[in-house]
């Protein structure tokens, strides 16, 4: 796991027009989110602090308990996951893009499944509220309809009875 640090900053880059963290004079991740979509907190005071770290170490251990994902891929999604949680302007829903889920067996998990009208893709819930979610994208590409996609770490917020959840069968946690 990548530990989070002090140093590490965020960066509004007006030349890529992506939020970007510096880790350290050699690595910085470009994230997907530009700059119009982001908050002006992370311009007037650009530290990733500790609420960030917490996330970033709170999500990466989360998603460490799946066998899926290598620790570079999660350490991708986790950075990601903290920008959108901390950083990102609200979004609308657009539960439309979506398929109702009619199931009796509720979500209990972050990763979740959404069901487009084109394709069915794995999504992590970084904000949840009583009605809605804030799903970042985790497949390479998720086709919303024949027009629209979401590139991978693109999000989107929908209505909690889209929510599809991942049977058990589908998860392998790593074990001792």
């Amino acid at each position: 796991m990548l530990q989070a640090s002090k140093q590490w900053q965020w960066i509004a880059c007006p030349n890529k027009n992506r939020l970007l963290l510096d880790l350290n004079d050699e690595m910085q991740l470009c994230t997907p989110y530009k700059i119009r979509q982001l908050t002006d907190l992370v311009i007037k005071n650009p530290n990733f602090s500790l609420e960030d770290a917490a996330f970033y170490e709170q999500v990466y251990n989360y998603l460490d308990g799946f066998e899926i994902w290598s620790g570079a891929q999660i350490c991708q999604i986790a950075l990601n996951a903290t920008a959108v949680k901390f950083h990102l302007k609200p979004v609308l829903a657009k539960s439309w893009f979506f398929n109702e889920y009619t199931g009796s067996q509720p979500s209990v998990e972050a990763v979740v499944k959404l069901v487009s009208k084109a394709q069915t893709g794995d999504f992590l819930i970084v904000d949840h509220c009583s009605d809605a979610s804030v799903c970042l994208n985790l497949s390479e590409n998720f086709q919303l309809d024949e027009n629209l996609s979401l590139a991978q770490f693109e999000v989107i917020k929908i209505l909690n009875n889209r929510v599809h959840p991942i049977l058990p069968q589908q998860i392998k946690f790593k074990t001792a």
